[in-house]
């Protein structure tokens, strides 16, 4: 038995698989509590493992956040407190003592959607996880491409102007919510957006598909800019990296096929014309299992 571990700053995932098929037998999913920091964390971990009464062979981890992977030192998490400097590798192997591998959590769910995954029939694969923020990964002939340390392929950090705007202010879930939500008081009462997002206060970018698809308008528009905004971050990874396919994965993906296409759309106009029509664009098929599949497999390595 090989235990995955998605630690996030929402939520924590465990569960037990099979590092060799990225199968998943056993999933515990539980909502992170601020408030407790990095030590609630550490306690719930603790307490799943003891009440699965098995010793597993070895343990995966995706983490949410800067980490050293040849040491499994975290440098800090943008959400949770408690975290920097952590021997996040050192303090699971005192306990289990078995083989420990830990990466961050973009990294792993690349790992997963390449071997497993939309992109398991293509040799370079860049992910990229449009959720609260924007990270990525990139696998080429199923390995990891691995920077220096600290990181590498941090896509959201790419500076699209040179005014501080990146790519995670202007694509994550967050931007996407503070685009909506700014723009709610000037919609006539019975625009469907409008009435789908009601009285919600946060999230509001899961009510654009549903609007969508009763053709708002202003939801086809907000839609087109988002995806005109990602294709010209994607264009810089597809002149750095000319992957295969490009894969969308995280919360923001949900909105399925309407995003995936926009996107294929715009993407060639700020390719140079010999990368044109560049990488296929694909969504993530692992889903909330993204990161715990790539944990398993970051075992095999």
């Amino acid at each position: 038995m090989s235990i995955a571990i998605e630690i996030g700053g929402s939520k924590l995932q465990i569960a037990t698989g099979d590092p060799k098929t990225g199968t998943i037998h056993e999933l515990y999913r539980y909502q992170v509590d601020k408030a407790q920091g990095a030590s609630g964390i550490l306690e719930q971990i603790e307490q799943t493992l003891w009440d699965l009464h098995r010793v597993p062979k070895a343990i995966g981890i995706g983490f949410g956040g800067p980490l050293n992977h040849e040491t499994g030192t975290i440098a800090t998490s943008h959400q949770i407190g408690g975290w920097s400097d952590f021997e996040l590798k050192k303090w699971v192997q005192e306990r289990y003592d078995v083989p420990v591998v830990i990466d961050n959590d973009a990294n792993a769910a690349a790992l997963g959607e390449a071997l497993f995954g939309v992109g398991r029939t293509h040799k370079r694969v860049f992910y990229i996880t449009l959720g609260s923020g924007v990270g990525g990964g990139m696998v080429i002939n199923r390995a990891l491409y691995h920077g220096t340390v600290p990181g590498e392929a941090e896509v959201g950090q790419l500076a699209l102007t040179k005014t501080g705007a990146t790519l995670e202010s202007l694509c994550s879930g967050w931007a996407l919510d503070a685009k909506i939500r700014a723009l709610l008081p000037e919609l006539d009462e019975q625009a469907p957006l409008k009435q789908l997002v009601g009285n919600h206060t946060f999230g509001e970018a899961r009510f654009l598909l549903p609007a969508i698809q009763q053709k708002d308008e202003l939801a086809i528009r907000l839609l087109l800019e988002h995806a005109d905004n990602l294709a010209w971050g994607l264009s810089h990874v597809a002149h750095l990296f000319h992957p295969d396919i490009i894969v969308l994965g995280g919360g923001v993906s949900l909105i399925g096929e309407p995003l995936r296409a926009a996107v294929q759309q715009a993407l060639p106009k700020y390719l140079v014309k010999s990368f044109q029509p560049g990488p296929e664009i694909a969504l993530a098929e692992l889903r909330e299992e993204v990161v715990l599949v790539g944990a398993l497999c970051m075992l095999n390595f």
